[in-house]
């Protein structure tokens, strides 16, 4: 039986732009995680920490679907070059304003600044999509980029603490910096697997944000990303009311190995059900598995919870970056992907700030029903819009090709 992981990586150029890619991506966890660490150590203080590092958040969230939207009309060698340069100056700024002990505004300033990090994960799947648009192909391919993130958010938080810890609180952020001056070099220096522009593409036809589905797609990835949210908040305080914080390390660890093994199983399988269809089905069983989290008893019986409510994650991700490359115009797809990497985002923001308030109001377990309201979420509004993204008369692309986002 062949391998279809070895399959996608024949094509010259693959194996350059995903390894590239990997080291790209990982500033991104590592720079969230390490401004924590690094404020935190060289301030004494938690407030400032979290909230530069929430500053850096939201402005990535927000900026990179602009960043995006400039790659898809100029090309991703002439947007990445300067963009990186910037970010990588604002992060070392930040590193040099922590060790300084520069006014605590610099540190806002420079972290909206760093927001301009290009998203990756778009990026490196809008080579794949060049590569093998309407092929089976693809699917494997955004399988392997949906592991590779688990891998990445891993490795990345690790690194970043880890640095910072062993060696001085900046190092963790000024690794950051050199993986993504690093990474993207290596990325931008493959020529031959950059997704050409398109001429014809209309400059002012908007947005992707102009399509419906689009709207259903990105808020389903938002209720996702609030399970992400609730998860890490209330696993940690949960360990911690039971008397073993440390545990939940190998409990989110569970979280992601149950994405990790499902998303390589799910991309070795030739599916014929239509997307839209299957999207239901996954927000489905994601919603499912949030539902014993509130009402667990002891460490253990966590870890098989959130290991299947992980195994959940990696079908919802894989179907709807399926989904959107189906939506929105080939020459905006950049756009959109980044887009609902930025509803994950902002869904992780509002369900951690969300479990926050309800452990501290109503204890531990009673944190994990804002999981249960995300997969909520994620679920009616597959079920609103599940008409609009399974009709056979899609959303019209610029260029005036009608889209079937069902096949």
């Amino acid at each position: 039986m062949p391998n279809p992981y070895r399959e996608i990586f024949r094509r010259p150029g693959t194996k350059g732009f995903a390894a590239a890619a990997f080291v790209a991506r990982l500033p991104l966890p590592m720079t969230t995680i390490g401004l924590v660490a690094m404020l935190s150590q060289t301030h004494g203080e938690y407030w400032i920490a979290g909230a530069v590092s929430a500053t850096f958040a939201l402005a990535n969230a927000f900026i990179a679907p602009q960043v995006s939207r400039w790659v898809d009309n100029k090309g991703q060698s002439a947007v990445l070059v300067p963009t990186t340069i910037v970010a990588v100056a604002a992060l070392v700024a930040l590193a040099a304003a922590a060790w300084a002990r520069w006014p605590n505004w610099t540190l806002f300033v420079f972290a909206v600044i760093a927001g301009v990090m290009p998203s990756m994960m778009a990026l490196v799947r809008a080579r794949w999509t060049e590569i093998y648009r309407d092929r089976p192909e693809l699917h494997t391919a955004f399988a392997f980029e949906s592991v590779m993130d688990e891998v990445v958010y891993i490795c990345g938080p690790i690194f970043g603490i880890g640095l910072s810890v062993s060696l001085f609180p900046e190092a963790g952020v000024l690794a950051s910096a050199a993986f993504l001056a690093a990474g993207t070099a290596l990325f931008v220096a493959q020529k031959s697997t950059e997704p050409k522009v398109d001429p014809h593409r209309i400059r002012n036809g908007g947005s992707v944000m102009r399509l419906l589905p689009m709207w259903f797609v990105v808020t389903v990835f938002a209720g996702m990303g609030a399970i992400f949210g609730t998860a890490e908040v209330s696993v940690v305080a949960f360990a911690q009311a039971m008397g073993h914080k440390g545990a939940a390390s190998y409990i989110l660890a569970a979280y992601a190995a149950g994405s990790f093994i499902v998303g390589l199983v799910i991309g070795a399988i030739e599916f014929k059900t239509p997307l839209a269809r299957r999207l239901v089905l996954a927000s489905l069983i994601a919603a499912v598995t949030t539902l014993p989290m509130p009402f667990v008893g002891n460490l253990w019986a966590l870890t098989l919870v959130v290991f299947l409510a992980g195994a959940a994650i990696s079908p919802t991700f894989i179907t709807g970056m399926s989904l959107i490359e189906r939506i929105v115009p080939a020459s905006q797809l950049t756009e959109g992907i980044t887009y609902a990497m930025t509803g994950v985002g902002i869904g992780f923001a509002a369900g951690s700030s969300l479990a926050g308030w309800t452990i501290d109001a109503y204890g531990a377990s009673n944190g994990f029903w804002v999981a249960v309201a995300g997969g909520a979420v994620a679920f009616v509004t597959m079920l609103v819009g599940y008409g609009r993204l399974s009709s056979p008369a899609g959303p019209t692309a610029a260029g005036g090709a009608a889209l079937n986002p069902a096949e």
